[in-house]
């Protein structure tokens, strides 16, 4: 009984884990590595697809499911098992992530045309994607599913994405049965639309994503789903004022599937509510074509995915994702001119990490403009176009044009999809009935799966470690690898990294209030007569104050962390 960590080991995309037990092979997601982490992993499979028995897909999201119309091109023919809401979302992403895999070649390949180099293939294309969907198999939430005569699975619902779940695997080797959860992407408490993460009591061996294990989100406390959704809802509306008031478009990149329903819910619950009086109609347009089949999908699959708060307004009658002054651009003319609009909107559009589609467009448009915000409200992976706006970049590039970086940058945290580190040792420590005999750490930053799995070996009592790309592991013989406890040298980084942020502020505010002194005392050296002591006195105070008030807001931002 082996498991290879194919993808997502020590990145935070890719995912691709493979068991092979009872002479099958078994996929764990078939995910596309994404930004930096296409560089470390490929694109393509180090396995014959072929050979693979099975998928157990835990969720739609690309970096989980992109590759696996690569699988059947490359051969795969077997079944692909997966929540029937999983399923549906697949039948638009698959075919969307072909279609672009086909238009990135065709502008590849006319490059190549005209430097007389030889042409090269997609990586898939839109017929592999539509031969893999004949291959999905739906099944429902907490059904167990006997695979083989040697082999169990149960998909339980996971919180982070409309049919998101764990995948639970019972296998027997001869004698020997284990029982194995792997975790996909666990979601965070108190989203709009869907239920919070099910908790598991007993497992063998556990895999684990990492993505947020290295820190909590910033974020309220809230007391119910309810309250949570009046908060956030309040926080985009203040967004929204702020900028409408400035005369700017607030522009939100998101994730097409699942981001983009959950900030419509709560741009319904905002006009429902009246939390934008001043703004007696709401212009919101949803560009993305797939966002828009995606939010068919989410209306369709209602019962046992959405939570009560959500359920509730289905009972009354209402469509939990829609409201008058929605629109939707489906075509590219449409979205064009939504930037030649005078009036101020709210823009949601693909892709959440800004690296394809027409969000590139709409930042293009308005990343430079004072008056516009742009709202970020999922996880940004390292390499992205997103993460360099999240981290501050002054200047980006976009369509080869130097674009400054002058609007207001929102990010959202309270509505993150994964559980952060406290969810995360919280979904962990429920395993109350039968602790996990070792736990497996993926699906993060190198340097934070490292940490997580420290963190947890050193402060929680688990065996507990993050495999490298292509580690193996035997199951049923082979004495597994604890993590290192988690070394203080990380969070020192992490600390330092914070200091010198705080220091580059302090000596930017230093130095302006040290250049408007000098131009004042330069008045005052030209043409004494007009000034006088008194005057001057006055100016070194001010400056003496200035120097305070820095020192003692640097020392209340340090006490606040």
């Amino acid at each position: 009984m082996r498991v290879t960590f194919v993808g997502a080991a020590r990145t935070v995309t890719g995912s691709c884990t493979l068991l092979e037990t009872s002479g099958k092979k078994i996929l764990i997601d078939c995910g596309l590595p994404q930004g930096n982490d296409e560089k470390v992993l490929g694109l393509q499979l180090p396995f014959d697809p072929a050979s693979i028995d099975y998928v157990f897909l835990t969720h739609a999201h690309i970096d989980h499911s992109g590759r696996i119309p690569l699988l059947v091109r490359k051969g795969f023919k077997g079944q692909i098992y997966a929540t029937d809401a999983t399923v549906d979302l697949c039948s638009i992403m698959l075919s969307d992530s072909a279609h672009i895999q086909e238009m990135e070649n065709e502008w590849l390949n006319r490059k190549k045309l005209r430097a007389g180099e030889k042409l090269v293939e997609p990586l898939y294309e839109v017929k592999d994607a539509q031969r893999a969907m004949e291959l999905f198999v739906g099944f429902s939430y907490d059904q167990r599913i006997k695979v083989t005569d040697n082999i169990d699975i149960e998909f339980t619902d996971a919180g982070h994405l409309l049919g998101s779940a764990y995948v639970q695997i019972w296998a027997t080797e001869g004698t020997e049965r284990r029982h194995l959860v792997f975790s996909g992407d666990i979601g965070n408490l108190d989203q709009p639309l869907i239920n919070d993460p099910a908790m598991i009591k007993e497992a063998d061996f556990v895999v684990v994503e990492s993505t947020y294990g290295d820190r909590n989100h910033k974020q309220s406390k809230y007391a119910s789903q309810k309250e949570a959704t009046e908060g956030r809802s309040k926080q985009l509306a203040e967004i929204i004022k702020e900028t409408f008031d400035k005369g700017g478009n607030v522009i939100i990149p998101s994730f097409a599937v699942g981001r983009t329903q959950e900030l419509l819910y709560l741009l319904r619950n905002i006009i429902n509510h009246n939390l934008l009086p001043e703004i007696p109609y709401l212009p919101v347009f949803l560009d993305s074509p797939l966002a828009i089949e995606a939010t068919k999908i989410f209306s369709k699959n209602i019962h046992g995915y959405f939570d009560d708060e959500a359920m509730k307004l289905v009972e009354e009658g209402h469509n939990p994702l829609i409201f008058d002054s929605l629109t939707a651009t489906v075509s590219a003319d449409e979205s064009k001119e939504l930037n030649f609009r005078k009036e101020s909107c709210v823009i949601i559009s693909s892709s959440g990490m800004c690296e394809a589609g027409r969000i590139k467009h709409h930042l293009k448009h308005n990343l430079w403009r004072k008056e516009s915000s742009i709202v970020f409200s999922g996880y940004q992976s390292s390499g992205t176009l997103g993460r360099s706006i999240v981290d501050g970049a002054k200047q980006v590039t976009i369509f080869s044009e130097k674009i400054d970086v002058k609007a207001s940058i929102k990010v959202l945290e309270g509505i993150s999809g994964h559980a952060d580190q406290q969810g995360l040792i919280r979904w962990l420590e429920g395993f109350t009935t039968k602790k996990p005999r070792h736990i497996f750490v993926n699906h993060g930053d190198e340097q934070v799966a490292r940490y997580f799995a420290g963190l947890l070996a050193s402060k929680y009592g688990f065996k507990a470690y993050a495999p490298m790309v292509r580690e193996s592991f035997d199951l049923l013989y082979d004495e597994l690898p604890v993590s290192e406890k988690a070394r203080k040298w990380i969070l020192g980084i992490n600390q330092l990294k914070v200091a010198l942020q705080h220091l580059d502020k302090s000596l930017d505010a230093f130095n302006e209030v040290v250049s408007r002194f000098k131009e004042h005392a330069k008045k005052i050296f030209e043409d004494p007569i007009k000034e006088d002591p008194e005057r001057l006195g006055d100016a070194v105070e001010r400056f003496a104050q200035q120097i305070e008030k820095l020192y003692n807001d640097f020392n209340d931002n340090e006490k606040g962390k």
